[in-house]
């Protein structure tokens, strides 16, 4: 089932799956979903949009400098924070954090088919059930300096598996120092994936090469250690960031498997969920094939990933969802482990290429789709915009039902865009010390409402303490310190909540008010 090494070449000509321009054609297919929308429409991007526009306008703007700070600091979640600022002077800030956006996933593409290739020695048809990940839920969830550095470290390793299999590790060893570090920056997940994937893969050459396990691990421990260098930048930050972010909720069952059932999360349940269910029925497939086996180097890999999952809490250092991003990239690599065990059986290398094709095109035209919708949606709610003054003060509040919808909640960072647009402050931007740079000004006055979640509001029979009903939110939240307030896909609510308030704009369930009067 698990074999040593990839069978030799079974014929002269290049089935089309392996050629040069089939692997060129599925990096640009997956453009092709975000080419549309003016703004990616993902959950949280627009949150990340605010901080941009903060960091890089603070100095010219006095509106912003009202209402925020912002400390650089070398933080393990810079990927997109960085390329944006000379990008943005080019373009301006939307369009260039949309070019960033849309390279994440056909630079994942990329990525995945170069491990393939050097694992296998040719790309097998199977990897192709692994390229929709690319579009998996933590990346539509909008968590882009993640995907940027989980990208990055597919690239670095299809690196480092070449160079070891040409046997260039002292070269290897001299390009992976600088290279762990831009993995690292860009976030540290990508870093920590990288290396977990890079020692596996030495560790199971070392064993090929003779070596028992026990020395081969000690040779792939000094072989990786070429990628320990951030490990110093990671103590030095949560060190000057001791006693903030919290890591809590170990070994949530329930959450685990959510989060294995949303691993392709986007806007139809039966659609994402059966999507899924098709990958594990193939990696199933290729478990009980008398043709089909699993690459050593990638099985070790798949391993250590599921190993770190059940390990790994929902929240580390105050972020949430951390085991939930690891999910995709822990089922894309056993898929591309899938090999033939001996010769390859063309009939049925072909039936597999044609089947993985029309899923990668399946899912990349549904995404598409959803993307659309998503952008429209949100284009229509952001006219609401060109009633709001610059500099405003905003609260933005969305709702949400009772139970969670699958299609994904993408205006829940919606009211950063004030800050993008009018350089505003407004209550929804995270506060994780420690890990977000960017500072709301006079957070004793604005209290919960100086950051997200008090943007986010659910029904009176399943509001919590985190998300509070309409009715609450609106009768205690500091007037004093707001100006407009922007509601979003609101249900029938009592207008007396919203008494003495002047109605500027409306577009079916969303309105944005005055609060207070003019001057």
């Amino acid at each position: 089932m698990i074999t040593a090494a990839a069978p030799p070449s079974y014929t002269a000509t290049r089935p089309w799956w392996e050629t040069r321009a089939f692997v060129v054609a599925m990096v640009l297919l997956a453009f092709v979903p975000l080419l549309y929308p003016p703004i990616p429409p993902l959950v949280d991007l627009p949150g990340h949009m605010g901080r941009f526009q903060v960091q890089m306008e603070l100095e010219h703007s006095a509106n912003l400098r009202r209402f925020y700070d912002y400390h650089w600091a070398l933080v393990g979640n810079l990927g997109v924070d960085l390329l944006v600022i000379p990008l943005a002077k080019l373009f301006g800030l939307e369009f260039a954090t949309k070019l960033i956006v849309l390279c994440i996933p056909p630079l994942t593409v990329a990525g995945f088919l170069w491990v393939a290739r050097e694992v296998h020695n040719r790309i097998p048809p199977t990897a192709l059930f692994a390229l929709p990940f690319a579009f998996g839920h933590p990346f539509l969830f909008g968590f882009v300096n993640f995907a940027l550095s989980m990208a990055f470290a597919f690239l670095a390793f299809g690196l480092w598996l070449r160079l070891g299999r040409l046997g260039k590790t002292r070269l290897r060893a001299a390009l992976f120092v600088p290279i762990s570090f831009v993995v690292f920056i860009a976030h540290t997940f990508g870093w920590g994936a990288l290396g977990v994937m890079a020692f596996s893969a030495e560790a199971v050459r070392q064993h090929d090469a003779g070596r028992s396990w026990w020395r081969a691990g000690l040779k792939a421990t000094l072989h990786a250690a070429c990628l320990a260098g951030p490990a110093l930048l990671l103590l030095v930050w949560r060190h000057e960031a001791q006693g903030s972010g919290h890591t809590a909720d170990w070994f949530d069952w329930t959450a685990k498997q959510l989060w294995l059932e949303t691993a392709l999360r986007d806007r139809w349940f039966v659609y994402d969920r059966l999507s899924v269910l098709f990958t594990a029925c193939v990696l199933g497939f290729a478990i009980f094939s008398r043709r089909l086996g699993f690459s050593r180097n990638l099985a070790f890999s798949t391993l250590v990933l599921a190993a770190i999952f059940v390990l790994m809490p929902r929240i580390v250092f105050g972020s949430a969802f951390a085991d939930m991003r690891l999910v995709p990239f822990m089922i894309a690599v056993p898929l591309l482990a899938i090999r033939f065990k001996e010769a390859t059986h063309i009939p049925t290398a072909r039936v597999l290429a044609m089947m993985g094709l029309a899923f990668f095109v399946m899912r990349l035209a549904g995404n598409t789709i959803s993307l659309a919708r998503a952008s429209d949606d949100i284009q229509r709610e952001l006219t609401a915009l060109n009633y709001l003054p610059a500099g405003s003060r905003v609260l933005y509040v969305v709702a949400w039902k009772c139970g969670e919808d699958w299609p994904l909640p993408r205006k829940s960072q919606l009211g950063a865009m004030t800050i993008v647009r009018k350089d505003a402050l407004v209550n929804s931007e995270w506060r994780i010390p420690g890990a977000q740079i960017l500072v709301v000004r006079n957070q004793a006055r604005l209290g919960w409402f100086g950051g997200d979640p008090s943007q986010l509001v659910l029904p009176a029979r399943c509001a919590t303490r985190e998300h509070w009903p309409l009715s609450r939110a609106l009768s205690t939240f500091p007037r004093d310190e707001f100006d407009y307030a922007w509601m979003v896909d609101m249900p029938p609510f009592d207008p007396a909540l919203v008494a003495g308030w002047q109605l500027l704009y409306r577009d079916k369930d969303s309105m944005l008010y005055r609060i207070r009067p003019a001057g």
